[in-house]
């Protein structure tokens, strides 16, 4: 068996791995990284990026489809189309240009990439199998001095619904073949409701099935009331508190069970399972290293330490939340402290979003949460239905809202909800890192007419100043 030697060995190449990667490369760390299947993990190849292709391009035709008949803006058009299978190639082509373009910037900055299925037996030795055509049947065994364990995680099955058939998860449904007449979703979190919206946008009757009794329950209601009436609006219906019990006999519908015991069939031509994910333990040797863990996860410390020396882990695999820019953020501060450098993860807030229609971004503490813990805040909303630049794009719906403290004004917390709030996650995150008050944000010039003028109009209110409501 060949043995190869390396400082800091990486498993996993998803946004977390690759970054490391980088980053070590650019200090100058001896690095190798081990990717069984494609760069850039859950989040280029079946996640992120492609949801959001799929999202742009249902968001098109949908709008398209609106202009067929009279409209406000005075646009007509004849009843679209849309080809399905050029849909998937144009988004297929969108993740070959990104995975493509981390191979080039590892390879720039001397990263070993290495296609194979990696599994550990110790600390310091990985075994590697080869993976993809033209492998070498041979395996390779890598020792190394810093172990970086960035295995990502894994969508979550569904007992008594397999995989399989007109069953799917959330992996095919972004690569659909053809565009189903009823599709119904199992779960109503964000992947659930962002991918029944779009097959809803696309034309498909789309019917969500949840065990709780509200959507997207990470969200207070305040941001999820929005989303609620658009759903109704798009027609796509909602079964809550309805726990599902499996598919019936012949295997065309689902059988539902509600809170009050009572059981009923959904007919679904397909059904696509989307309760969440898991950390992937399982298949590459885990077990061997005895690390203590946090239930499914890895647990480790603010430097993302293990509790093996010198064994470190990152992203998904530890658990919530699972994003892949805390990934990202976590791998680049292992490889400079691999590197000498003194660094902590400890992040005042990490936003997150939802991109549904419309989308929903949160950083810091909600109202709720701030009360939970303690503290004594002011909070304050401005509707876009303010905003001059949301009506001209005919987004109205949904405000801004800042939580605050009320003796010294801290800001400790930012949400909103509306058509293209994502973009906005950038101000909520820096405002939070950089310890800013009501007052710093108050008197910041925000540039108009941009939905980012609802931020300082938020702010503005908190103090009592608002200028525009």
């Amino acid at each position: 068996m060949e043995t190869q030697t390396t400082k800091f060995l990486i498993i996993g190449g998803g946004p977390g791995g690759y970054v490391a990667a980088i980053r070590a490369g650019q200090l100058g760390i001896a690095t190798t990284l081990v990717e069984g299947e494609q760069l850039g993990g859950t989040c280029l190849n079946i996640g992120c990026i492609p949801s959001k292709a799929l999202i742009h391009a249902a968001d098109a035709f949908h709008q398209a489809s609106s202009f067929a008949g009279k409209t406000p803006l005075g646009i007509q058009v004849d009843v679209p189309r849309i080809d399905v299978a050029q849909t998937v190639r144009w988004k297929d082509s969108v993740v070959r240009r990104l995975t493509g373009g981390v191979a080039a910037l590892l390879k720039k900055n001397g990263v070993n990439v290495i296609k194979g299925w990696a599994r550990v037996v110790d600390g310091k030795t990985v075994e590697v199998v080869p993976s993809g055509s033209g492998a070498a049947s041979e395996p390779l065994r890598i020792t190394c001095e810093h172990l970086l364990l960035a295995t990502g995680s894994t969508e979550v099955a569904l007992p008594g619904i397999p995989l399989g058939g007109r069953v799917i998860s959330s992996t095919q449904a972004l690569s659909p073949t053809a565009i189903p007449k009823r599709l119904l979703v199992v779960g109503a979190g964000y992947i659930g409701l962002e991918l029944g919206i779009v097959y809803r946008k696309l034309g498909a009757e789309v019917t969500v099935v949840e065990a709780l009794e509200r959507i997207l329950p990470l969200y207070d209601d305040e941001l999820v009331k929005p989303v609620s009436a658009s759903l109704r609006k798009l027609g796509v219906q909602l079964h809550l508190g309805c726990k599902v019990q499996g598919l019936n006999v012949a295997g065309d519908a689902v059988r539902i069970l509600d809170t009050q015991g009572k059981e009923s069939e959904l007919s679904a031509d397909q059904v696509l399972v989307a309760i969440g994910r898991t950390p992937r333990t399982q298949g590459w040797g885990l077990e061997s290293l005895l690390l203590d863990m946090n239930g499914r996860a890895v647990k480790v410390d603010d430097q993302c330490r293990t509790s093996m020396r010198n064994v470190w882990a990152i992203g998904d695999l530890t658990g919530e939340p699972m994003l892949a820019h805390r990934a990202m953020a976590q791998g680049d501060m292992v490889a400079e402290i691999i590197a000498g450098h003194k660094h902590r993860f400890a992040p005042n807030a990490i936003a997150a979003v939802c991109f549904t229609d419309p989308e929903i971004v949160a950083a810091g503490l909600s109202p709720q949460q701030a009360e939970h813990a303690g503290l004594d805040c002011i909070h304050a909303s401005f509707p876009f239905a303010a905003n001059g630049r949301a009506m001209t794009l005919e987004a109205s719906d949904g405000f801004v809202r800042v939580v605050a403290r009320r003796d010294n004004h801290l800001i400790v917390g930012w949400q909103a909800v509306g058509v293209g709030v994502s973009e906005l996650s950038t101000a909520f995150s820096q405002s939070l890192e950089m310890g800013a008050c009501l007052e710093d944000i108050a008197g910041t010039i925000h540039a108009h007419p941009t939905l980012g003028e609802a931020v300082h109009e938020a702010a503005l209110r908190a103090l009592g100043r608002a200028l525009h409501i």
